[in-house]
């Protein structure tokens, strides 16, 4: 139940990276248009919009990463053939993910404190709005793996019982 809510929330994400994608070709149209056509004024708070909208595709983008396990890890042993070592290895990945996650997670409010007092140049704009994406992505990098952790240990628990009743 809990892990079909996270993929319904997972499908809602890949849904809104799409629509920042859509709107970040109105900012970066707009530089471009104005690099070369000279009636086109200049707009300055493009580049910041640009920006920001980017930002929030690269976190959105790496919360979807760690829920379909598309993110990046290094293979250091040969795949395990054995439930127990198959358990291991995905253990270490979830588990060092989930350190990462917390570090981001309680140091980016911190960060996004710093975040809060500043605003940006052309727009104007809070800049809390860009830096909360770091807690957030920390948050839910941590949710993600900690729930493909439980599905892991419930794979082991499933193949250590099917070799029971398979032995007997």
């Amino acid at each position: 139940m809990f892990g079909h809510a996270l993929e319904t929330f997972c499908h809602g994400l890949k849904f809104l990276i799409g629509w920042l994608m859509a709107a970040l070709a109105i900012p970066v149209g707009l530089q471009v248009l104005s690099r070369y056509i000279d009636f086109i004024p200049t707009f300055l708070w493009t580049e910041e919009l640009s920006t920001f909208i980017f930002i929030w595709i690269v976190m959105i983008g790496s919360m979807v990463a760690v829920w379909e396990g598309t993110h990046f890890d290094v293979v250091i042993t040969p795949d395990a053939e054995r439930p127990f070592m198959v358990l291991l290895q995905k253990s270490v990945v979830y588990i060092s993910i989930s350190i990462f996650a917390f570090l981001f997670a309680w140091y980016g409010i911190e960060y996004a404190k710093v975040g809060s007092i500043q605003s940006s140049v052309m727009m104007r704009a809070n800049l809390l709005w860009i830096y909360i994406s770091v807690p957030i992505a920390g948050s839910f990098w941590a949710l993600f793996s900690f729930y493909r952790l439980y599905e892991a240990v419930a794979a082991y628990r499933q193949a250590v019982s099917d070799n029971k009743g398979s032995t007997s």
